[in-house]
């Protein structure tokens, strides 16, 4: 049986192995079988209260976010025809974060909770303004003026913020905490509010699936297999943008899994995005609860943020793929 047969069971049983670990190891070790009877039955043991009321949030957590990375780093690769294109092309991190210091600095949000509208508000504020900026002059948002808008932007928020985190240590305190991308520290809400959002954006992400496929040969080709163009292009990086905004708002930036895995994705499929997206998603998800449950091991009892965790397993990505010739969207 070839790899890409096995690419769908391979990766669901990924998902299942790292939820599993996600609700087990920690400080508090908890056997399978405690955790399958605090799944199926509850009860008020110790183990039963980690599994459900610490770790299953967490857990669900970093599932949304990593399959809402996942699908849209493959769909603003395509959107963007650019192979090396994340999440953060569109200057939603910085977007996000500004939106959090800005809650932080004038004490209109305290706290994980209140920090999350704050950072999804100002990553689609960031996402409006980088299509608003490419949209300018002849050619309209094409994918070389978004990029270079969305960077653009990027930098200036960035140097806004920075700014804003110099001159206050009290503001820069609180933030560093949502800064580092983590998935500890949720609870259960924080999905239930996000996940109409996350729907919605992967719904226009899929949409968009046949359309992505077209863009990929170019524009001209794309117009001419009867697609429009501009209507593809605005509704996948809507729904990328809701997918992306969720994500950083509930979990913080994390890097590179909007990055690595839909080049993962591309060589375990070949059915286009119809195919690339969901699998996109299930390894998103894999990945970036493994990495929280590898940052409570390679430490313990002492945990890594999962944001610096998928860091440093995409930093190795990022060379390869600079220094590989020929990556194609």
């Amino acid at each position: 049986m070839s790899v890409k047969r096995l690419a769908w069971p391979a990766a669901t049983l990924a998902v299942a192995a790292a939820v599993l670990l996600s609700l087990a190891v920690g400080t508090r070790p908890v056997p399978p079988s405690e955790v399958l009877n605090a799944l199926l039955h509850g009860g008020s043991s110790p183990d039963a209260l980690v599994v459900r009321s610490l770790r299953l949030p967490r857990t669900e957590i970093g599932l949304t976010a990593g399959a809402a990375l996942g699908v849209a780093g493959a769909a603003l690769q395509a959107v963007t025809r650019n192979p090396l294109a994340d999440p953060g092309i569109l200057g939603l991190s910085q977007g996000a974060a500004a939106g959090v210091v800005l809650a932080i600095a004038t004490g209109l949000a305290s706290g994980f909770g209140g920090y999350v509208w704050y950072a999804f508000a100002g990553a689609v504020l960031a996402a409006c303004l980088v299509y608003g900026i490419a949209a300018r002059g002849r050619g309209g948002a094409s994918p070389v003026k978004l990029a270079l808008a969305g960077t653009a932007l990027s930098a200036m928020t960035a140097g806004g913020t920075t700014v804003v985190l110099t001159s206050s240590s009290a503001t820069l305190d609180q933030f560093r905490f949502w800064q580092v991308g983590s998935l500890s520290g949720r609870d259960a809400d924080t999905v239930v509010e996000m996940l109409p959002f996350l729907v919605a954006g992967a719904l226009l992400v899929l949409a968009c699936a046949r359309g992505l496929d077209a863009l990929a040969l170019g524009d001209e080709t794309a117009r001419a297999l009867g697609h429009r163009v501009g209507v593809v292009r605005v509704c996948a990086a809507l729904g990328a943008t809701l997918l992306v905004a969720s994500a950083v708002a509930a979990a913080g930036p994390i890097a590179f899994v909007g990055l690595a895995v839909p080049h993962l994705a591309r060589r375990l499929t070949s059915g286009g995005h119809r195919a690339l997206l969901p699998l996109s998603a299930l390894l998103g998800a894999a990945l970036l609860v493994g990495a929280d449950v590898a940052g409570r091991v390679v430490r313990a009892p002492a945990e890594v943020p999962a944001g610096v965790m998928t860091a440093l397993v995409g930093v190795p990505v990022l060379v390869v793929l600079v220094r590989r010739r020929g990556t194609a969207v």
